[in-house]
């Protein structure tokens, strides 16, 4: 499986927790039928992409309600489906580390009792810092999706690239620009909000 061939997406069992996120294809055993879709997996407009994306706008919009920078990620795992769904909660918990991403690693390592996070996708509403970047290497995720650059903290592609960097042990391969401007978008409109709120 590459990402220049479709890639199927997640069937979530009934009593698993895990959501269905779009009609699941034609099931043949365990076996997915993936025909329908010809788009490659490392094309940003892929279905597959755009629909847990989407999940991940809601909660960076949950976040911006709580007066959080916002910043939404969900993880999906090939076999069974979402497995954490989170939104940064820095200022709830009092927590640097309470990042977006660093809230659905801890419950996507809980669902698979595994720190392993192998054969999952991360999706992110805004490119991961330096710390997010860390940890994804550290749970072995093999694919990364974010919706729109961070310039001033981005450690995928923009500052840094910790995620595809040799030296290191492990490596994730990165898809960037999945519904980029609604991403740019909720973050801009907090801030303005922040900023009229301080004149």
């Amino acid at each position: 499986m590459t990402l220049d061939t479709p890639h199927p997406r997640p069937f979530s069992p009934e009593g698993r927790g895990c959501e269905p996120l779009l009609h699941p294809p034609r099931q043949a055993g365990t076996i997915l039928d993936w025909s329908s879709y010809d788009v490659a997996l490392s094309d940003p407009r892929h279905p597959f992409h755009v629909a847990h994306m989407e999940m991940a706008l809601e909660e960076a919009e949950a976040a911006a309600e709580e007066d959080e920078v916002p910043v939404g990620a969900v993880i999906v795992s090939y076999r069974l489906g979402v497995i954490g769904r989170a939104h940064n909660q820095r200022e709830q918990l009092k927590d640097p580390t309470a990042h977006a991403e660093m809230i659905a690693i801890t419950q996507a390592a809980q669902a698979l009792q595994s720190w392993r996070l192998e054969d999952c996708v991360l999706y992110v509403t805004l490119e991961p810092c330096p710390m997010c970047a860390g940890a994804i290497v550290q749970a072995r995720l093999p694919l990364v999706v974010y919706g729109t650059a961070d310039p001033k903290a981005g450690a995928c592609d923009t500052l840094y690239q910790i995620t595809s960097d040799p030296r290191l042990n492990h490596r994730a391969q990165v898809i960037r620009g999945v519904l980029a401007e609604q991403c740019a978008e909720v973050l801009s409109r907090f801030f303005l909000k922040k900023r009229q709120g301080k004149s």
